[in-house]
């Protein structure tokens, strides 16, 4: 075991929303999520203190942030403040982003 390099034994591992794999790792201060969402999945309206940042590195996913929506692809970056609504529809197929979450979630350990 490495604090360095974490085993994929120890990243934390979920299914959110019914259908959307989301793989963890939490540093002292922050949390990467890797999340998968497959063709039609739908992260459903939801708020959380925490700030979170990404990027889509896979696919087309349409982001629903407090009044506004926009469609992202790979390499696009996007914020949510914490406390903000919003949701996330995978756009015509499967997509990947890498989510960054300060403070760390706990239920995502």
């Amino acid at each position: 075991m490495s604090r360095f390099f974490p085993a994929p034994a120890e990243c934390g591992r979920h299914t959110i929303f019914g259908t959307t794999s989301i793989r963890t790792f939490a540093g002292d201060h922050i949390q990467l999520s890797l999340v998968d969402v497959p063709a039609g999945g739908v992260i459903d309206w939801h708020s959380h203190p925490n700030e979170q940042t990404g990027m889509v590195t896979a696919g087309r996913l349409t982001f629903f942030i407090g009044d506004e929506e926009r469609t992202l692809g790979p390499g696009d970056f996007y914020f949510i403040p914490g406390g903000v609504r919003h949701r996330v529809v995978a756009a015509d197929g499967p997509a990947q982003a890498l989510d960054v979450f300060y403070p760390i979630r706990d239920e995502y350990r």
